[in-house]
């Protein structure tokens, strides 16, 4: 059996989204196969490893099973989509750490990456990945949905129920903070 990926326009998913919220579990099925591919995708823009990304896509998948029915479609489900990843992605290296810092004894990750086994998109996800977890999480949150995963401001305003000019302010903040972060490690 060959695996093939189905494609499904925006209005497919979004059919498929409200039928799902309102219980439809045919619906559900086929939103989470036509969903798998760019989760997978938005993950990986967080995630050094495709092992990590995985982890974190069936980890989005699951919340979003878990959570269709609080879908209203105040927002575009993949808008929605790209919050639950962004989420479950900073999760799953959160987790990572842990695990990291059980069996190392301690020992954390170290700062900067080996660059003779890590690539240079990874070790810059590491350290963004690294100064978004000291990041209050509402300046955290607008950075990595506008970012990393290049929603616009308007669509992060209505996902996240705040004006745009609180977006605007908290991304604006999020950055300067951010900048003065990775350019302390450098």
């Amino acid at each position: 059996m060959t695996d093939r990926t189905v494609e499904i326009d925006e209005t497919d998913v979004e059919m498929l989204a409200r039928d799902a919220s309102a219980g439809n579990k045919v619906a559900l099925n086929a939103l989470l196969v036509a969903a798998r591919p760019e989760t997978l995708r938005l993950c990986g823009r967080f995630l050094p490893s495709r092992e990590d990304a995985e982890e974190a896509c069936q980890d989005t998948l699951w919340a979003v099973a878990r959570g269709i029915a609080g879908f209203h479609g105040n927002s575009t489900f993949r808008t929605w989509l790209h919050r639950l990843a962004a989420n479950r992605a900073r999760s799953t290296y959160r987790a990572i750490r842990r695990r990291h810092d059980g069996e190392a004894a301690g020992t954390p990750l170290p700062d900067r990456p080996d660059p003779r086994r890590t690539s240079l998109v990874a070790a810059t996800r590491l350290d963004l990945l690294e100064a978004l977890e000291e990041l209050p999480p509402e300046y955290a949150e607008v950075a990595a949905l506008r970012d990393v995963l290049g929603l616009g401001y308007g669509e992060i305003a209505a996902l996240l129920e705040i004006p745009e000019g609180t977006v605007k302010s908290r991304i604006h903040e999020a950055r300067r903070r951010l900048r003065l972060r990775l350019t302390d490690h450098r």
